[in-house]
């Protein structure tokens, strides 16, 4: 590993004495910190499988009840009914606190379910995948709401993980044999020094 070009000089060895401190101590705060971010996302990795779960649950229940409602009613008055429904989603940022960090993610407001077409023309199939489908449409908005912090975390954890690998290969090292060359240079000079005094004191005796 290369050193830094410094002079060797006793303020030198103090100055990089305070950086490799500061350069340990900041590696271990990263590394604490992504062990936290990939816990984090861990858990976001298990709540999205369990939404998985229940949305392939909800799709089974989903989409056969509209197969049997274009059966039953016919796919002209399924596009009738289809037509009159109108509803308005209201879409809003939020902010999600994540090991310790906040990231911004999506928000859905869901509006109540009302019945757009007549008593003449409801039938029990299409209350039934009206039901169904706005109970897939809430699993699939939580769904894109986790997945937009997941993968945001995701990049945090890419992040601190180049941070700490720079700390432990590269500057840490570096660092630490900028410290070594320094002593070893300064310890040389000590000795010359000693040997010059003994051999002054020699000469005077």
């Amino acid at each position: 590993m290369a050193k830094l070009n410094v002079a060797p000089t006793k303020s030198n060895l103090l100055a990089i004495k305070e950086q490799l401190a500061s350069a340990q101590n900041g590696y271990e705060l990263l590394e604490q910190k992504r062990e936290i971010l990939v816990m984090e996302l861990m858990h976001m990795v298990e709540r999205v499988k369990l939404l998985e779960s229940e949305m392939d649950k909800e799709y089974a229940k989903a989409y056969p009840a509209l197969k049997n409602m274009l059966k039953t009613v016919g796919g002209d008055r399924v596009e009738r009914i289809a037509h009159a429904v109108k509803y308005d989603f209201k879409m809003k940022n939020k902010t999600i606190t994540a090991g310790g960090m906040n990231f911004n993610s999506i928000e859905v407001e869901l509006p109540k379910q009302q019945l757009f077409y007549s008593f003449m023309e409801s039938f029990a199939d299409s209350d039934k995948v009206m039901v169904e489908f706005f109970n897939l449409l809430k699993l699939l908005t939580n769904m894109a709401s986790i997945r937009t912090v997941a993968w945001r975390l995701a990049g945090e954890v890419k992040k601190t993980q180049r941070r700490v690998n720079a700390l432990d290969k590269m500057v840490i090292p570096q660092t630490r044999d900028t410290k070594v060359y320094i002593e070893s240079v300064l310890e040389e000079r000590e000795r010359e020094n000693t040997f010059v005094l003994k051999s002054l004191k020699n000469r005077k005796s």
